[in-house]
């Protein structure tokens, strides 16, 4: 059985920063390219980052480039998201997920939604202006 468990969401201030974790279990996880989603309310689910099984690609989506990082330990099949530099516009629900194909376009890492087949529950991040 395959459990996707996030953690480390909560209140920020802008400006300020948080660090996601998610823990997978049940699936060989250094044989998962890993992706974070997020979901604002009344907004689609969308893919803000993205690594491939041996971190050798990554993938960031225009609205978080340059103030978040994505990075795994696959000895202790944990994903990380650092988000620093956050505004407002980063609240949402933060889901974490799995998929067993990484899809690449044009030799860069894709991280589209459908692509992705187990998924946690998710962590709540808000942030105050």
């Amino acid at each position: 059985q395959v459990q996707v468990v996030e953690s480390g969401g909560g209140l920020a201030q802008a400006g300020g920063s948080l660090r996601l974790s998610c823990i997978v279990s049940g699936l060989t996880f250094g044989d998962y390219t890993m992706g974070w989603f997020r979901q604002a309310p009344g907004k689609e689910r969308e893919g803000i980052s993205c690594i491939s099984r041996s971190s050798g690609s990554t993938y960031y989506s225009d609205s978080v480039k340059g103030r978040f990082t994505i990075s795994r330990a696959n000895a202790e099949n944990t994903l990380y998201l650092q988000m620093n530099s956050l505004k407002p516009e980063d609240t949402a629900m933060y889901y974490c997920a799995a998929s067993p194909v990484g899809y690449y376009r044009a030799g860069y890492l894709t991280c589209a939604r459908a692509n992705f087949g187990y998924w946690g529950q998710g962590t709540q991040v808000t942030v105050s202006s």
